[in-house]
């Protein structure tokens, strides 16, 4: 029962949010509406339901408040930083928000890092397990936020994060990761809106969904798959400044298959 439960209370949670918030969008349907990479119009709510779902999933797991703070503050940071007003400039990824910050420029890109860092850090201090040292914590406040970030990068193409953090959260799952299981059960429910281009995650969906995958992993045992996916996270960051996710998918059959299953055609 203790995998079961987030499992279906985060799809259920996503389901009940979409509908209510669909029925009533805070200020307004057309604040939540985006342009896709095919020209379609889409809705950033379907993000906020996952976001609600996520939260709602994760205080059904084990000692559930520093899965709860990375999952609120993955949300809600990501949720600044969707509707902030310097979204469409020129500074993106970390690379480019750090560079703003650098000139004294305080984007809403900065926020959302400094204030998942935050929450990840708090998380971690919660979860990570004893006994342990201070790098300890610090490696499981980086796996919080750098797989918060990490997801992010992937949504640029209908359902292609939901797919990564689906496959993430089987293997969890399979583990023995409740935490695991709440990213299952808001991903296998969101993927059918995602996929059709009816919605989107944006920030405030992938990062809620990517901080709460990494708390399986930071509260996970095993100190060895803790520092080796803390690594693994940080390496991809630093590529996807260099390579583009995309193109590496195009490039490969099996993955572009993966990545084209279940689409709409462009």
């Amino acid at each position: 029962m203790s995998r079961s439960l987030p499992l279906l209370v985060g799809a259920a949670g996503y389901l009940a949010a979409l509908a209510a918030l669909r029925s009533r969008p805070p200020g307004g349907a057309a604040r939540w509406e985006r342009t896709n990479y095919a020209g379609r119009r889409v809705s950033l709510l379907g993000g906020v339901a996952a976001a609600g779902g996520a939260v709602a999933a994760a205080a059904c797991t084990p000692a559930p408040a520093g899965t709860v703070v990375a999952a609120l503050g993955g949300g809600s940071f990501g949720a600044v930083d969707d509707l902030g007003a310097d979204s469409a400039s020129s500074s993106k990824g970390l690379k480019g928000h750090l560079g703003a910050l650098a000139r004294g420029e305080v984007t809403t890109g900065a926020l959302k890092i400094a204030g998942i860092g935050a929450s990840g850090l708090v998380a971690s201090a919660l979860l990570t397990p004893r006994p342990r040292t201070p790098l300890d914590v610090l490696v499981g406040a980086g796996l919080v936020a750098g797989t918060a970030n990490l997801l992010n990068l992937f949504d640029l193409r209908p359902g292609r994060t939901l797919k990564v953090a689906t496959a993430a959260a089987v293997a969890g799952t399979l583990a023995g990761s409740a935490r695991a299981a709440a990213v299952l059960g808001v991903g296998l429910a969101a993927l059918g809106d995602d996929l059709g281009e009816r919605t989107m995650l944006g920030d405030t969906g992938a990062n809620a969904l990517g901080a709460l995958l990494g708390t399986a992993v930071a509260s996970a045992p095993s100190r060895a798959l803790r520092y080796g996916t803390f690594a693994a996270v940080v390496l991809l960051t630093l590529a996807s400044e260099k390579v583009s996710f995309s193109s590496v998918i195009q490039g490969n059959e099996l993955l572009r298959r993966i990545d084209l299953l279940g689409r709409r055609p462009s």
